[in-house]
């Protein structure tokens, strides 16, 4: 683990390789560590950063105001990067997708997967699951918050939870409490917005982009997958992954790294 100074907060982040540079980020459920299936491969042919957004995993959270895709640029600043390809999964494609518009000559290309895009409003249906599948939760209680979330995004609907591996369900669940403490904390601090929001603004992106999802996740968000290839010039739409939720790198790595090594090459 590195550490470096991004815009007052100190920044954890894993980094290897060499070569034109690549930054994931991570979703909302978990921190830099859903990517470990991710660094190794991508070093073959590329610098890979993979940072603790602020406030989670590692990295630190001043009590300041500040804004994700605006520390997105910090770390490029810090590391002496003039522009780097950005592979966002959740909300970190969504942190991805803020940063391309915020900052356009700063991103040289898009990788999302089960990407959320600011702004965009959850369906009446989505909201129904949620009830279905999870209920109400003490937001206090980090296990059962843990918990809930995982069966509503790491199993999916459409299966059960003696469908999934039970190593990856603890490790989703061991990361998204921490990020639901994270959570917590970022409620206490001023986070700034893109605005207006991405949702409507996905025809502004004219980087590459690449999108896809697991087959098993929420239909909302196969739906945003839809949505940013029919509305980015030029978008590429891969057919979503079998067998496979939310937290689509860290559940099917194989794939991801061949659809990653294609795209950014």
């Amino acid at each position: 683990m590195h550490r470096i100074t991004v815009n007052g907060a100190s920044i954890a982040y894993d980094e290897a390789g060499t070569g034109s540079p690549v930054v994931l980020l991570h979703a909302g459920i978990t921190d830099r560590r859903m990517w470990r299936g991710q660094l190794a491969a991508l070093a073959t042919r590329h610098r890979v950063i993979v940072p603790d957004l602020r406030g989670y995993g590692d990295s630190e959270l001043p009590p300041a105001p500040f804004a994700h895709h605006d520390d997105v640029v910090g770390l490029l600043d810090a590391l002496d990067l003039p522009r780097a390809a950005l592979v966002g999964c959740s909300f970190g494609g969504s942190v991805a997708i803020d940063t391309a518009l915020a900052h356009p000559d700063r991103v040289s290309a898009l990788a999302l997967f089960d990407t959320a895009v600011s702004g965009n409003e959850w369906s009446e249906e989505a909201n129904d699951l949620w009830d279905d599948l999870v209920g109400e939760v003490d937001p206090d209680d980090f296990v059962a918050g843990a918990a809930g979330e995982v069966r509503f995004w790491v199993v999916g609907p459409g299966r059960q939870p003696e469908d999934v591996d039970p190593e990856l369900i603890a490790f989703a669940q061991e990361m998204d409490q921490r990020a639901l403490a994270a959570e917590l904390a970022l409620g206490a601090v001023e986070v700034g917005e893109l605005t207006p929001p991405a949702i409507d603004r996905l025809s502004e992106l004219k980087v590459p982009v690449l999108v896809t999802a697991g087959a098993a996740d929420v239909p909302d968000i196969i739906l945003l997958a839809d949505r940013i290839a029919a509305e980015v010039p030029g978008a590429v739409r891969l057919p979503d992954v079998p067998d496979a939720a939310h937290l689509l790198p860290l559940e099917r790595p194989e794939p991801v790294n061949a659809a990653l090594l294609d795209f950014l090459g």
